[in-house]
């Protein structure tokens, strides 16, 4: 119970020092709102934007949590209030849950912005919602602990911010957020199977266009992985920085 207490408390002190600051939600729904129209308008019918839907959900997520972990965690490192948390009687491995959370749920809820102003554009059903949450929350959860291993890894916000965009603008291009993996030239191809965003994309686009080419299992199973392998490492960093 304990364990508990301390786990809501370090969420709810984020939630508030950090996500729920009036700039960061005006940030966190400008940042989709730029993204969604920006490409609604280009794309000039309801077909193109309900094709460009996943992507700009996926892209919406990535940048929302890569760059929040980015400022919360390097800024608590430079205060050294995150020195301080570590001495906590709290497992690391719930620690850092914690300080994840509120990331995940910020991702998730960016995601949702493009969808509710596409539903003011076209008809969303159809959908398999059910599909589309699960994979916003992988995707979250993933962008997350990616946000995690580099602001661990880094000692200034303008090296996370840079460390992040060297991930993000690859993923960007190569995850057939808006051109398909196929029309990727060859030599690139295989690179783009080694980015998670690949695989969160496909399922968005099997649940909203249902044009996915990858077995949803297949792409699940990949962000579970990406997942667990990012949490495990951001740990090690973390236990070799400043633990052991």
């Amino acid at each position: 119970m304990s364990q508990l207490i301390a786990f809501w408390s370090i969420l709810m002190k984020d939630m508030k020092n950090y996500y729920l600051k009036p700039p960061n939600i005006s940030w966190g729904i400008i940042f989709p709102l730029s993204w969604t129209l920006m490409l609604f308008v280009r794309s000039g019918s309801p077909v193109d934007i309900r094709e460009i839907l996943p992507g700009v959900m996926a892209l919406s997520i990535l940048f929302g949590t890569t760059s929040m972990l980015a400022v919360t965690i390097t800024f608590e490192r430079k205060s050294r209030s995150f020195e301080r948390l570590l001495l906590a009687p709290i497992s690391l491995n719930l620690l850092m849950l914690a300080k994840t959370t509120g990331a995940i749920l910020f991702g998730v809820l960016n995601a949702f912005v493009p969808v509710l102003f596409a539903s003011f554009l076209i008809d969303l059903s159809g959908i398999h919602w059910v599909t589309a949450f699960s994979g916003v929350l992988l995707i979250a959860v993933t962008s997350t602990f990616l946000g995690l291993f580099i602001a661990v890894s880094v000692s200034e916000v303008f090296e996370a911010q840079t460390f992040s965009n060297f991930f993000r603008f690859p993923m960007m291009f190569l995850c057939g957020l808006f051109i398909p993996v196929s029309s990727l030239p060859a030599l690139l191809q295989p690179l783009s199977y080694l980015l998670p965003l690949t695989y969160g994309a496909d399922i968005l686009k099997q649940s909203i266009n249902e044009n996915g080419f990858l077995p949803a299992p297949l792409s699940f199973s990949v962000l579970l992985a990406f997942s667990l392998a990012l949490f495990t490492i951001s740990l090690r960093n973390i236990k070799k920085r400043w633990i052991y």
